[in-house]
This record gives C-alpha cells, structure tokens and sequence, in this order.
C-alpha cells in the first residue's frame, strides 16, 4: 500500500518548493529512475489483501462476541477491539510475544493443523481475579499455573473458542476445542519458522487492566479455505437459495398452520320480510342443482369442485375435480 502524506507533511513538501530548497525537476527526475525493491522470501505474503480484509471482519465480530460473552461472564467493564491484522513468519511472531505468556494451542476441525491464541498475562490473571471474587486487578505471574488456575483459566479460554466458532460460521463450520496450555513460546514449535502465519491483535480491557490478545493463524491451516475468504464468494453465497433444513423448517410451519375449508350446498335469495317470518322446518329453495357439482373454498379461495354425500353416519363432500386459476366456475 502506497504511503499516504499527512496534510503537515504536505505543507511543509509546498513550502519546500515555494522557498527553492527542493527542486521539482529533480523530483521528477528521481521519480523517472527505475526504482528496485528488495523482497525478502522470509516475509512471502501469501494471503491476498481482499482475504486480510476478510480475516479482518470476521475477527472484529469476534471482538463483538467476546466482549459481550465477558461483560457477562465477569460482571465488569469489557472492552475488546482488532488493533492490527498483519501477516508476518512465525518465527518472527515467536520472538515478538513475552518470554511468559499464555498461550492456547487449539485444534478446528475440519482444518488441518493448530491454531494459538496469546493471552498477555494482565489480562488472563485480570479475569482469573475477577472470577474469584476480586476486583479484577492483574498479577503478572506465570512462572507455574496451580491446578486450580489451570482449571479456570482453561475453561474461561474454551468460553473464548465458543465465540471464535460462531464467528467463523459464516465462512466454516469448525469445532473449535483446546489442546494445551503453555506458558514459554520457546517451547512452541507449530510450523516451520519460514511458514507465513496471520496475527490478529485484540485490544482487551478488563476492568482497569489493559492487554492484548493475540491468535496466529498459519496459512497452512487455512489453505484449502482462503478461496473463500473473499467477496466474490460471500456475495455468491448471499444469492444461493435456502437450505434443505429451512425449507424443511418452513413447510412443516405452513403445514401445520390452520386453514378453514368450506362447501357451498348452493344460494338464494329472500326479502327481508321472508327472512323475518322464517321458522324450524321451513325449507328454503336453492338455485343448486342436484346434479351439478358443489363448490368447495379453501379460506376465501375457491379451490375444488366436489359432490355431496355420506361418510360413517355424517354429511361429508367427494372432492372431484381441482378448479385451476383462472377458470370459470361462477
């Protein structure tokens, strides 16, 4: 990405050239020279711009996620939000994090490999504190974890995968679980110190206490993924049709809804006065005749043709035929 000046930078670039102390010839001139590049494989960048994007967005609703899970769980202020998505070797990534941290390696099938998520201490003992009782304050110790500790801080980071699942769901169906829990990067060797990996950086408050957390993402893991991390695909999806479980959702509740179906015997017409002076045994004439099929509406729809007759001692209609749209039946 090109270098953006800031509006300092360029007043200070048109003072420069209004006062002669840069000439725009040879500015022009430097700009014509070739201009060579040093590209470093170590640093290879094999995730696209469009596909950072995408990790990008899918680990700021993860942030969302968590903080709201958190705020919950600990009963305090949680604030977590994506500072920075960078993609680095990991060898490099190793030697940026503290000597002792947290880290979770965690495995999500259907992906192949391991996945780490770096908890700065601060923030890891900030809700262990804030769990037992207290108020929240960090203590940086993790020379050795208690089993006690363990056992909290484990399940507060597999609350953590809880949500890193929902968030990916738009993309892949992982089941995310945690596989260990270690405290010195050194002793960490996921994937080769060459491999490209992602690292997503999360500003994480808790409470008072400041921190961050960091997930590693190895391109290795997420290789037979990355076509779909792009807009292209996620625009295609967005026209695909319903699946197979909500269309099944959906005609089971029309189905099961009620629907009032009628049959119309026939028609007549009477003056008010008829109508007054009507009493039980009175026969009224209908315009229906007795060969001529009944009317039978679904709802205000008239639906089916049908004949009059009797079924296990009640008046009951055979449908005969389906009136088609558009039909004359009137």
């Amino acid at each position: 990405m090109a270098d953006v000046l800031s509006q300092h930078e360029i007043d200070s670039l048109l003072s420069a050239l209004s006062t002669g102390e840069m000439d725009a010839d040879e500015l022009k001139k430097e700009e014509a020279e070739k201009k060579i590049r040093t590209y470093d494989f170590k640093r290879a960048l094999r995730f696209s711009k469009d596909q950072v994007r995408s990790l990008s967005r899918i680990h700021e609703n993860f942030a969302r996620l968590l903080t709201t899970a958190f705020s919950a769980k600990l009963r305090t202020f949680v604030q977590i939000s994506v500072t920075s998505v960078d993609q680095l070797p990991y060898e490099e990534f190793i030697r940026s994090i503290p000597k002792m941290t947290l880290l979770n390696i965690f495995e999500a099938p259907p992906l192949d490999g391991r996945i780490l998520m770096e908890v700065n201490p601060n923030v890891g003992y900030a809700m262990l504190d804030r769990l037992l009782g207290g108020q929240g304050t960090s203590i940086n110790k993790v020379d050795n974890l208690t089993e006690i500790e363990t056992i909290i801080l484990k399940q507060l980071f597999e609350a953590m995968l809880d949500e890193f699942q929902s968030a990916w769901e738009s993309v892949v169906d992982i089941q995310p679980y945690l596989h260990d829990i270690e405290v010195n990067p050194q002793f960490l060797q996921m994937v080769s110190p060459n491999e490209t990996v992602v690292v997503i950086s999360l500003s994480t408050t808790i409470g008072e206490t400041n921190g961050m957390v960091n997930i590693c993402l190895p391109h290795v893991v997420f290789e037979e993924t990355l076509p779909e991390l792009t807009v292209h695909h996620w625009m295609q999806n967005k026209k695909t049709t319903p699946n197979e479980v909500d269309k099944n959702t959906i005609q089971q509740t029309v189905q099961s809804a009620p629907l009032s179906v009628t049959a119309i015997l026939g028609r007549s017409q009477l003056t008010i006065e008829e109508f007054l002076q009507l009493r039980e045994g009175d026969v009224i004439q209908l315009d229906q005749g007795i060969s001529d099929p009944l009317l039978v509406k679904a709802g205000n729809k008239t639906k089916f043709y049908a004949q009059p007759g009797q079924l296990k001692n009640k008046m009951a209609v055979q449908i005969t035929d389906e009136i088609e749209e558009g039909d004359e039946y009137e």
